[in-house]
């Protein structure tokens, strides 16, 4: 059989780096806006906005993502500005536009195909936006219907995204890995790390082979066959290692995007990067998610980047009691919550189910609240560790008090630093030890 050969001509997607593109990506992707969309407030004004989601908006996101990481040519930057060279006519511009839309959707296409994103609509991709719709001839019937069509994140997706959000920050604290979590008690198991103990019923059977038949020539003196005993036996230990319950509590009041910083999209990175540490190298441990606005409500960390902020007060009470809850539940070594907030307890759910609220903050009746939920945690044995993104003098005495009731820590950080704190916390894990 006669094989006739041709040089490959690869395509521009085959030399562009999908991983890297996805994380220039990522506050896009898990920016999922401000729930009700723009909302009004007579002291601050027009804040929020609709978090687009359409393969329009992704279509954009995508061609600031290739600018920034040089990956366009001069041509394209060219006719992205409208921009025409020497000896060019507006035709050749129109192709050069053409190209470029093109170039995106397939782009979106490979991401799809990929596994990181899917699309929902009519239509799994729709036409360029410098192409006319078939039978229609219209540009602005293509944008529209582009805009119709929306994309959303896969478990492929997330999934990457939080292994690079734990790279840069185990990066950034100078780790390359992670173990277990240590205590000071001694357990029986495969790694001999100490020195071997009298086997008990219950114990891993890991022989200390050398001393088990010193043990039993000892008692019976030197002879074949060795006789031994029950009691002969010894077992090596290891150091044991405990398992932890955590929940993480995101604030998704108001304040969390109101002063022109996105305090919300980091700490949704902080989650990932967490859930990714713990299923890789803590499979024992479990990690659970609860935003707290004018009500608690745990969501599952697949749905994370849906998550908004919204029009909400704090209701750190109902947070905390949710919390407790989810974490009375599962039978752990340890057990904590971590606290992402920036404001001051502004709500408590009352005993008929309404919400009781005051924008002032620091209301004595919320802050009793507040408190008696920390106080149920600390009977409970459950420390809440908590990160502050904001520094007023109010706040700070109250989250002192928080983690003096609770016996936690409390870390005043930004949301440059924010991941990097929540790991070393949870790496260090000073926590409660086994008894």
């Amino acid at each position: 059989m006669k094989f006739n050969y041709s040089r490959y001509n690869g395509s521009w997607l085959d030399a562009l780096n999908l991983q890297d593109l996805l994380d220039r990506l990522a506050d896009f992707l898990l920016n999922a806006g401000f729930a009700g969309g723009p909302h009004y407030n007579p002291w601050w004004g027009w804040s929020g906005d609709d978090g687009d989601r359409s393969i329009d908006g992704l279509r954009e996101a995508l061609l600031k993502a290739l600018m920034e990481s040089g990956q366009l040519t001069p041509e394209m930057l060219k006719a992205l500005r409208g921009e025409q060279g020497p000896g060019e006519d507006e035709e050749s511009l129109a192709e050069a536009q053409a190209e470029l839309a093109r170039m995106l959707d397939e782009l979106i296409q490979k991401l799809v195909e990929e596994g990181y994103l899917t699309t929902s609509g009519n239509q799994p991709m729709m036409p360029d936006t410098q192409q006319a719709l078939p039978g229609m001839g219209r540009v602005e019937d293509a944008k529209a219907a582009a805009q119709t069509v929306e994309f959303n994140l896969t478990q492929k997706g997330l999934d990457f995204l939080g292994y690079r959000a734990l790279r840069d920050l185990l990066a950034g604290m100078g780790r390359s890995s992670a173990g277990s979590h240590e205590t000071a008690k001694l357990a029986t198991g495969i790694e001999a790390e100490a020195a071997s103990k009298p086997y008990e019923f219950g114990d891993t059977l890991n022989l200390d082979i050398p001393a088990t038949f010193r043990n039993a020539i000892g008692r019976n003196g030197p002879g074949i066959p060795i006789d031994i005993d029950y009691k002969d036996l010894m077992v090596h230990q290891s150091e044991y290692r405990s398992s932890c319950a955590t929940v993480l509590m995101l604030d998704i009041s108001h304040s969390m995007i109101l002063y022109g910083e996105d305090r919300f999209t980091p700490a949704k990175r902080v989650a990932l990067a967490l859930s990714h540490l713990i299923r890789t190298q803590y499979p024992g441990d479990t990690l659970q998610v609860i935003t707290f606005g004018d009500r608690a409500q745990e969501i599952p960390l697949r749905s994370l980047h849906t998550a908004q902020v919204g029009p909400y007060h704090t209701n750190t009470a109902e947070g905390l009691k949710l919390a407790r809850r989810l974490l009375m539940a599962q039978k752990k070594d340890m057990r904590q919550i971590v606290m992402i907030t920036d404001g001051k307890p502004s709500a408590i759910t009352l005993d008929d189910g309404q919400v009781y609220m005051n924008s002032a903050g620091l209301d004595p009746h919320v802050l009793r609240e507040t408190f008696r939920e920390v106080g149920a945690c600390r009977k409970s044995g459950i420390p809440i560790n908590t990160f502050m993104l904001a520094r007023d003098p109010s706040l700070v005495q109250f989250v002192g008090r928080v983690c003096e009731m609770s016996r936690g820590r409390a870390y005043f950080t930004t949301t440059m630093t924010l991941g990097e704190y929540v790991m070393r916390d949870f790496l260090r894990r000073r926590t409660k030890r086994v008894s």
